[in-house]
């Protein structure tokens, strides 16, 4: 156990030790302000405050941590090694940053409660955040900060064996549609091909008519090669399905449709099902509330995990309605057109809710690479380079990877050639022998 004198125990110094040293380095984490406690402790220990006791393991604090609400704050990003931080604290340190005020910035998602510039669907994006601007966004920078952390007080305390976790990946399937064309329904099926003949898309008029009439799969119907891949891999995949009203934004397929339904509980059989929240979900408890009972109705089982449809997120409101929902986990937290850590770590964290300064029971799995951002990248052989780049980051930390793909996108359609293959690399990166450490 690892026991931490400060000056004050507040809420935000208890979640970010315990992110850090318990999730992150397996360490079971305490707290004091009375210096006999801390002296008597004959194992790990440190002081966490702004004045150094004696000679002990000591960090120098940054304010944030006591503080409560949002502050004006100055941040100044540093090099450090092969990374980079911030909340600089001197040289009296036994680390020369702050990582536990800096990693609180990062998890609370402080930035995203500031004034920033959203785009057309009201996101938050990867160009507005601190990572994105100063270089560091493909980085688990709190999980290196951690492991940095741990070194430093294995140099101290040289007999105490840490725990080792293992690189693991958790493979999301994303289904906004199960099909392209069947279940459609007469009005939307008519208005699709008056749509395809207005367009000069005779191929797909062509495809949709061999679809409808039974002679071809449905282009987007990719789920028996999906669930064979399940079969031989040991990690579970996560299919999150839109089962919301028809909409502007969502198109899916009718949840009355008793072949959807079946589909559903099909998947289940192999794999875990969560909800797709739909666009307008994020705005009203009352729509998330319905499409939640709905899912459990084709379940069966009570609802553990969501996310949201266009991966929006209105902080704290989001998160708040999931947590009134008795929702436990959610998969929203990412970029759609950025690779990279948007809470700087590759470890599911609880979601602090900084209005009310409280660790809520949400806990957070954030993504990090989505099929649409690796589209960016024009060749097969670089979309594999910056893959396996970002898979290289998560396993010198023993992370947990979580890529995003749809359903479509193990189609035939030619913008997703090759994603099979990206998709084999993701999943065979878990059984390879994990040889490089921070």
């Amino acid at each position: 156990m690892l026991l931490v004198y400060t000056h004050k125990i507040s809420p935000r110094l208890k979640y970010v030790f315990k992110h850090l040293c318990t999730r992150i380095l397996g360490i079971k984490v305490e707290f004091t302000t009375k210096i006999e406690a801390f002296i008597a402790h004959d194992s790990l220990k440190m002081s966490y405050t702004k004045q150094q006791l004696g000679n002990e393991f000591f960090i120098k604090s940054h304010d944030i941590l006591f503080e409560q609400g949002l502050s004006d704050l100055e941040i100044h990003i540093h090099d450090w090694d092969r990374t980079k931080c911030f909340f600089y604290n001197g040289d009296k340190s036994a680390i020369p940053f702050d990582i536990f005020a800096a990693s609180f910035y990062l998890l609370s998602r402080y930035e995203e409660y500031l004034p920033h510039v959203k785009d057309e669907f009201g996101r938050f994006t990867a160009v507005e955040s601190l990572a994105y601007k100063h270089g560091f966004l493909r980085q688990p920078v709190v999980d290196i900060w951690a492991y940095k952390f741990k070194d430093a007080l294995q140099l101290q305390f040289p007999e105490f064996k840490f725990p080792e976790r293992d690189y693991t990946v958790r493979p999301i399937i994303d289904v906004p549609s199960a099909y392209n064309f069947k279940l459609k329904g007469i009005i939307r099926t008519l208005g699709g091909m008056v749509k395809d003949l207005f367009l000069f898309r005779f191929k797909s008029l062509y495809t949709r008519f061999l679809v409808i009439l039974g002679f071809i799969h449905d282009p987007f119907d990719t789920f028996k090669y999906i669930i064979n891949r399940q079969k031989h891999t040991k990690f579970k995949f996560l299919f999150f399905f839109l089962i919301g009203d028809y909409s502007t934004y969502d198109k899916g397929i009718s949840p009355n449709k008793k072949k959807f339904v079946s589909l559903i509980k099909h998947i289940a059989d192999y794999c875990i099902v969560g909800l797709k929240a739909s666009y307008f979900a994020i705005d009203e408890i009352s729509i998330l509330k319905k499409e939640k009972l709905r899912m459990e109705t084709i379940l069966n089982t009570v609802l553990k995990a969501s996310r949201h449809s266009f991966s929006r997120l209105n902080l704290p409101e989001s998160y708040r309605n999931l947590i009134e929902l008795e929702i436990k986990e959610d998969y929203t937290m990412g970029y759609v057109n950025h690779i990279g850590f948007r809470a700087g770590s590759c470890t599911p964290f609880l979601f602090y809710d900084l209005d009310y300064e409280v660790q809520t029971p949400l806990k957070i799995y954030p993504y990090h690479i989505m099929d649409y951002a690796l589209l960016k990248t024009y060749s097969l052989l670089d979309k594999k380079q910056v893959l396996n780049e970002i898979i290289s980051e998560v396993k010198q930390v023993n992370g947990i990877f979580i890529p995003i793909f749809h359903n479509y996108t193990f189609s035939a359609e030619k913008k997703w050639d090759g994603f099979k293959e990206l998709f084999n690399i993701i999943i065979e990166s878990a059984d390879e022998m994990n040889t490089n450490k921070v």
